[in-house]
């Protein structure tokens, strides 16, 4: 059968019939070995040490590709790794033959799945095979009612969930989390927006378990990222990771399963921060992501029961999806020291998931260089409200901030997602104005990372002025994005009436800030009016241009706009509080002058012109001997400070930013965690079968430069958008 036959090197020859050669051979081989065979146990029970080529091993994945049609053998192995699985969670004996079998299982499956995946021909992966033959006996313990995708990803999130990590499991732990990923890699092979007849199975499995298995699963995988547990030294002496041996069959192949000899080494040598030096709380991350971010429309099949069509009301209004209950479950964790009264009968319905919120937190602090982190700390407190409401309670607020901070400051070997999640992480939290008073209370000793300027005794608040502006400078000199101006201006106004005893750096900074929009609006503004610009162009060509030009002239009008307002909601509700920005608007005043008379702007320098006239009045009423030094003007803007009468001044409404998805999430976040995935867990997907983003960029992160290059997926304009106040 099949046009390739098995030749003597896979199938053994004359090699005794239990031999790991004749084993592998006949799994990959035309025989098909029903599932009560002992063949089964010889293979998952014998140390699997081979010595192949790479080239060999994809012999045999084409080989097992075109035999396992018929063979089920993939179908097979599933079923025995299901079996061991369940006998692994009743058994508190890691050293029995349960784990070595389960160990195996999840090695050949995961090699020879992910070949099947990469080089799948068909939309709903009808060639996995994932079923039995009609003529095949099915055992008793074999749920008929069940897939074998269901039965597998079922045991597998038990194991997961039910057995602790320990250096007897962690080997177990980890290859599962590995064979998680292959799995799940179906994605890659399509676009992120699922139709209700898109098939993933593995997901498809993954979506219809119980919402008990569901809370336990995303619980430990939560607390493996928690406790960040080591590679074991003592998994050293199992066969194929003892430094006597070489790389054997499954580590020749170049899939999740071959990495885990070199990667803890590699890792533990190259790794800079002591804190992610954990593959297995990093694939316990990967998975959650992948899981709580995946998103399936629902098709008019599903939602003709529900609809009444007599009803107008009850008609669809938009799109509707699929509950994730892996989201729901991280959504609605809760900490496990703090029992919550819902006063609003707004508790969700039966068990939730428990985790020590502290700890999250701090591991969250240490971790946050990483880029998964950062997603992992959006998702949290943009969907589950009770974490954000225990992070705004925080006095410790510095633990989270400054390496979201010091990420901003490196924005140029960053990646564009990865400071767009930071923003959007900031300005969530600026919607809150205790956050904003308590960053103004909370002082710095040092910023060690700031290097333009030594910066001591500076509070967080001042710190947050300071990085934001810079990093609108940035992008007005690198990326021009008007999305990132958008964040950051949206930020600064939230913080802007809760502004206390701001530094003097950062009061600069903040009126600099204007200056540097107001050049820009100038240089727009001249090569609108300059009509040589268009002169040589085509009639149509020229008016789109002025076009483009206006419009983009109309966006830095709101930006110097907001910045006004910024400036006004610091002088309005805290000008006593604030005498460094007083003398920093008196010091550059000069930059206010050419827009007085600008109809969009007059109302809101009024205000800061009335300001300016005071304290310059009570200036030129000083007598003075000598010149005026800083010390001697702050001096005397403290002093006048306290007899400031806000009365004159016009009010408006504060301004308020709030953070808001778009309909569609997914076309951001899920392209988004696949490629940090790539990048970090050593799954090496042939780029040739990725549908899902373009892969002619290095998967790679913290790559110079990689900040400006444009992604597929990209957060600009594309999932998510600010509700701007009118």
């Amino acid at each position: 059968m099949g046009g390739v036959p098995s030749t003597p090197s896979f199938s053994g020859g004359s090699r005794p019939k239990d031999s790991a050669e004749y084993l592998i051979g006949a799994f990959i081989g035309e025989k098909s070995f029903p599932l009560a065979s002992d063949y089964w146990q010889k293979l998952l029970e014998l140390p699997l040490n081979l010595h192949w080529s790479s080239d060999r091993v994809h012999q045999a994945c084409l080989l097992f590709a075109q035999n396992n049609c018929y063979t089920r053998h993939l179908a097979k192995i599933l079923i025995h790794l299901s079996w061991c699985l369940q006998e692994c969670v009743t058994t508190s004996d890691a050293s029995s033959s349960a784990y070595v079998k389960a160990l195996n299982a999840v090695y050949v499956s995961s090699v020879f799945l992910k070949h099947l995946i990469e080089n799948s021909k068909t939309d709903n992966f009808e060639d996995l095979y994932m079923s039995l033959n009609e003529s095949e006996e099915i055992p008793s313990n074999v749920p008929k009612e069940q897939s074998i995708e269901h039965l597998v990803v079922n045991s597998v999130l038990n194991f997961l969930g039910r057995v602790d990590v320990s250096s007897d499991t962690y080997l177990l732990h980890y290859e599962l989390l590995n064979f998680m990923l292959v799995a799940l890699s179906t994605q890659l092979l399509s676009g992120p927006s699922l139709g209700a007849d898109d098939i993933h199975p593995f997901f498809d499995a993954a979506m219809a378990q119980p919402n008990s298995l569901v809370n336990l699963a995303i619980r430990k995988l939560l607390l493996n990222y928690i406790a960040r547990p080591r590679f074991p030294l003592k998994a050293s002496s199992y066969y194929i990771f003892s430094e006597g041996y070489q790389p054997g069959v499954l580590q020749r192949v170049g899939s999740v399963a071959a990495n885990l000899v070199l990667l803890p080494l590699n890792f533990f040598a190259s790794s800079s921060n002591e804190a992610s030096r954990s593959p297995l709380a990093d694939n316990s991350l990967n998975i959650l992501l992948i899981l709580v971010h995946y998103r399936k429309c629902l098709g008019m099949d599903h939602l003709k029961d529900k609809i009444d069509y007599s009803s107008p009301d009850s008609l669809p209004k938009e799109e509707s999806f699929f509950e994730n209950h892996y989201c729901k479950a991280l959504e609605n964790a809760q900490d496990i020291e703090f029992d919550r009264v819902d006063v609003e009968g707004n508790a969700p319905s039966g068990p939730v998931v428990r985790l020590p919120f502290a700890s999250l937190f701090d591991t969250l602090g240490m971790c946050l260089a990483d880029e998964t982190s950062v997603l992992l700390l959006y998702s949290l407190i943009h969907g589950n409200s009770d974490f954000l409401e225990y992070v705004l309670v925080r006095t410790d607020l510095d633990t989270l901030l400054m390496p979201l901070l010091e990420t901003l400051y490196n924005a140029p070997r960053r990646t564009s997602n990865q400071i767009y999640m930071v923003l959007i992480i900031l300005l969530i939290l600026s919607q809150d104005s205790s956050f904003n008073a308590s960053i103004h209370k909370l002082v710095l000793h040092s910023v060690p990372w700031y290097e333009e300027r030594v910066l001591h005794q500076t509070s967080l608040g001042s710190l947050m002025v300071i990085i934001l502006t810079r990093t609108v400078k940035y992008n007005l000199s690198k990326l021009r994005d008007v999305y990132l101006h958008t964040n950051c201006l949206a930020t600064l106004a939230n913080m802007a009436p809760h502004v206390h005893r701001l530094s003097g750096y950062a009061s600069q900074r903040l009126v600099s800030l204007f200056d540097m929009l107001a050049r820009k609006y100038n240089k727009l503004a001249e090569m609108k009016n300059d009509k040589t610009h268009v002169t040589n162009c085509e009639s149509k060509e020229g008016d789109t241009l002025q076009e483009d030009m206006a419009a983009e002239l109309h966006i830095y009008t709101d930006f110097l706009r907001i910045v006004l307002e910024i400036l006004n909601a610091i002088l309005t509700y805290s000008l006593p509080r604030n005498p460094e920005v007083v003398y920093a608007i008196m010091h550059r005043q000069e930059v206010f002058q050419p827009f007085r008379s600008h109809p969009r702007f007059n109302e809101l320098l009024d205000n800061i012109f009335m300001v300016l006239d005071y304290f310059n009045s009570r200036m030129d009423a000083q007598k003075m001997d000598g010149e005026w030094s800083v010390e001697k003007v702050l001096q005397v803007i403290i002093v006048n400070c306290r007899s400031w009468r806000v009365d004159g001044l016009k009010m408006f409404t504060q301004l308020r930013f709030t953070y808001e998805q778009e309909s569609h999430p997914e076309d951001f976040f899920i392209p988004y965690v696949w490629q940090l995935v790539l990048s970090r867990s050593g799954l090496n997907f042939s780029p040739s079968s990725i549908n899902l983003f373009p892969v002619d960029l290095p998967l790679q992160d913290n790559v110079e430069g990689e900040a400006e290059k444009p992604q597929k997926g990209d957060m600009k304009g594309n999932g998510l958008k600010i509700e701007v106040p009118v």
